[in-house]
């Protein structure tokens, strides 16, 4: 499916592609003159009241993701095996960066943890949040309008040992109001608020379920 807003990458599982073939193309086929609206998702993330108040620190670790994801290039998918970007439209920030940002926030403004920052800042953390973007993208599925499907898996490591408390698999597919990129945009919008929440609750539950258990004191 290709439409007026789109760009269409045709990818073969089969075949190799580099980054600089696919950012030449991009280049190319959008042209230096085309005005690009930049789309910058920042949902606001409710806490749940069945999140538990918890007394330890987490680092969230920036999220791993292959160089074709993490792109500011709004991703389509309008078959399966073949990718497509929108026309004249951007991201202001990479999916992993939405992705991190995003669960970051949720985590602070819930008010249920004494200290979370991003890995790397110097805080003494008892708990790391890892996680891998693993799909960020507009995807027609068959139906006349897309879904904007992000799929992140995540682990909550133990600082000290780095002792895998736990795993799982999020995924989010919100369909759009219409295949207008700013209704996608919207879409994203939500499903990352969403994805967001769910991370969010998931680590604060599974950290605080091994706290209790005293496994980590046992070591």
């Amino acid at each position: 499916m290709t439409t007026p807003q789109t760009h269409r990458f045709t990818v073969a599982l089969s075949a190799s592609f580099s980054l600089a073939a696919l950012l030449t193309g991009c280049s190319a086929l959008g042209g230096s003159k085309t005005p690009s609206t930049i789309y910058a998702p920042e949902p606001i993330v409710a806490s749940d009241p069945s999140w538990p108040n918890v007394d330890w620190q987490l680092a969230i670790a920036h999220p791993e993701t292959s160089r074709m994801t993490d792109t500011l290039r709004i991703a389509v998918r309008p078959t399966p095996g073949e990718l497509e970007v929108y026309k004249g439209a951007s991201w202001a920030k990479t999916p992993s960066d939405q992705v991190q940002d995003t669960v970051l926030r949720a985590l602070e403004d819930s008010h249920r943890i004494p200290a979370v920052a991003r890995q790397g800042t110097g805080m003494a953390a008892d708990y790391t949040l890892l996680s891998e973007v693993r799909r960020f993208e507009a995807d027609y599925a068959g139906a006349a309008v897309p879904s904007a499907t992000i799929e992140v898996s995540v682990k909550l490591l133990q600082a000290t040992d780095q002792d895998v408390v736990a795993s799982q698999t999020f995924r989010q597919a919100v369909p759009a109001a219409s295949t207008d990129t700013g209704a996608v945009a919207q879409a994203f919008g939500t499903a990352l608020g969403t994805i967001a929440h769910d991370i969010a609750g998931w680590a604060l539950v599974n950290g605080n379920n091994r706290e209790h258990s005293g496994a980590h004191k046992a070591k």
